[in-house]
C-alpha cells in the first residue's frame, strides 16, 4: 500500500514539515494555509469552461462507481477549478536537504517542546492506541508533529476542488481521479461533509495527512462515534489511524525504530545517510515508517523526534561542513549577524533556506558585492 500513501510526495520530506525559521517553506507540499479559514486568491475557484465539461463527464463515471446523485451534488456544490493547485503541482522543484538540515527542522527545539506537551496532553489516548495497535506513543506523536505540526497545519483547501482540478489538469489525472472518487465515497459514507473535507493543495487530509485512498484503507473510528473523523480538532481518530496504518504495514510491537550508533542504538542495519555524518542502526520498524513516506531522512526524522519527545537528547555525532565550508554553528552565527544588521533571516537555525538567501543577497548588494545569496566563510568574517 506504499504507493497509495505517498505516490504523490515530492521532495525529501513530509507534507506538513514546514521550516519554522530559515528553512523556508515546507519539505514537501505545504498543507494549505494552516488551520485558519483564509486562502490565497489562487486557491479559490475561478470560472473554467473546460473544467466544467470535465466535471460533467466525470459525474457519469462516478455514478458508475456507485456515487449517488445526491453525493455528487453535495460534493461539487461550491467546488471549482483552483489555478493555484495546478501552479503548485507544476512548479515543484526536486531538491534534497542534508540530513543535518532536515533534522534541524524536524527536531527543532519548538517541535520537540510542542511534541512533549502534546504527548503529555494526550497520554491516556496514546496509551490506549498503543494497547490496540502496538505502536509506541512517541512514534505516533512524532508522525503527527512532522505531518501537521501537531494539528496546527492541517490545510484548508477544499479536497473536492483540489483533487478534481488535478484530475482535470491531467498530468497525473488517473491518480487524482482515484483520489476524487475516494473523497466522494468518504462523504457518501457520512464520515464528514464536503464543506469540512479540507487538506493540502494535493488532497492530503487531517492531523496526519492521509490521502483519500489511504483513508479508505486504513482510517479507524477509535472514538466510537460512528465516524472516522480525522478533520476534527480532536486528533484521536487521526492518531489511531496512523497507528493502524503502521501496524498493518508490519510494525513490530516493542521494537525500537533504531538509533544513533554510540547513543544507545539497538542492533540493526547500519545506515549513514550523510557522508561524514553520524551512523544509525535501524530495525524493521524503520522500514515500516518508510511505508508512510519513502525517505530515509523522513524515517530518521520521525524516529529521532520520537526519541526527543520521550526525553532523549540531541544527535551526538558531528556533521561535516557544508559545501560552502560552514559548520552548523557558523551558519547560525551568520544568520544572527545578518539579522542584527537589519537583514532578517527569520530565525537562526543553521538551515540556509530562501529567507536566509534573500538576506544574504541583500547584504551582499549593500556592500557592493555580487548578490549571489550564497553563504561563505569570508561573508561570515565580513559580518
Amino acid at each position: 500500500m506504499n504507493s497509495t500513501r505517498r505516490n504523490f510526495t515530492f521532495g525529501l520530506g513530509a507534507l506538513g514539515l514546514a521550516a519554522c525559521t530559515t528553512g523556508g517553506g515546507a519539505l514537501g507540499p505545504v498543507a494549505g494555509s494552516g488551520g485558519g479559514s483564509s486562502l490565497p486568491d489562487d486557491l479559490r475557484p475561478v470560472p473554467n469552461g473546460a473544467y466544467d465539461a470535465w466535471v460533467a463527464s466525470f459525474r457519469d463515471r462516478a455514478a458508475g462507481q456507485g456515487i449517488s446523485p445526491s453525493t455528487l451534488s453535495a460534493g461539487f456544490r461550491g467546488a471549482g477549478y483552483l489555478p493555484g493547485v495546478v501552479t503548485r503541482d507544476r512548479n515543484q522543484t526536486e531538491f534534497s536537504r542534508t540530513l543535518e538540515d532536515y533534522l534541524a527542522i524536524a527536531a527543532s527545539d519548538e517541535r520537540v517542546s510542542k511534541g512533549r506537551a502534546a504527548f503529555a496532553r494526550h497520554r491516556s489516548t496514546l496509551a490506549a492506541i498503543e494497547s490496540r495497535y502496538g505502536v509506541a506513543p512517541e512514534i505516533v506523536t512524532a508522525v503527527w508533529g512532522l505531518e501537521s505540526f501537531y494539528g496546527e497545519r492541517r490545510g484548508n483547501v477544499p479536497v473536492i476542488s483540489s483533487t478534481s482540478t488535478l484530475a482535470f489538469d491531467g498530468r497525473r489525472g488517473a491518480f487524482f481521479e482515484k483520489q476524487l472518487l475516494a473523497a466522494l465515497k468518504i462523504i457518501q459514507n457520512g464520515d464528514t461533509t464536503a464543506q469540512n473535507m479540507t487538506g493540502s493543495w494535493a488532497g492530503a487530509m487531517g492531523h496526519t495527512q492521509f490521502i483519500p485512498t489511504s483513508y479508505e484503507a486504513f482510517a479507524v473510528d477509535f472514538t466510537g462515534d460512528g465516524r472516522r473523523d480525522i478533520w476534527s480538532d480532536d486528533p484521536t481518530d487521526s492518531l489511531a489511524s496512523t497507528a493502524a496504518y503502521l501496524q498493518r504495514n508490519g510494525w513490530t510491537r516493542g521494537t525500537r525504530w533504531g538509533g544513533e550508533v554510540g547513543n544507545g542504538a539497538p542492533a540493526g542495519r547500519a545506515l549513514q545517510p550523510q557522508p561524514g555524518g553520524p551512523t544509525f542502526n535501524v530495525t524493521s520498524n524503520f522500514n515500516v515508517i518508510k511505508r508512510y513516506n519513502n525517505s530515509d531522512s523522513y524515517a530518521i526524522g520521525v524516529g529521532h523526534l520520537a526519541d526527543r519527545i520521550a526525553g532523549g537528547g540531541p544527535i551526538r555525532g558531528n556533521f561535516p561542513p557544508d559545501k560552502y565550508g560552514l559548520t552548523k554553528d557558523q551558519r547560525i552565527q551568520l544568520q544572527k549577524r545578518l539579522t542584527a544588521k537589519g537583514f532578517d533571516t527569520d530565525g537562526a537555525d543553521g538551515v540556509i533556506g530562501p529567507n536566509s538567501r534573500k538576506a544574504i543577497a541583500a547584504y551582499q548588494s549593500s556592500i557592493g558585492r555580487a548578490a549571489t545569496g550564497d553563504p561563505s566563510v569570508d561573508l561570515l568574517q565580513t559580518l
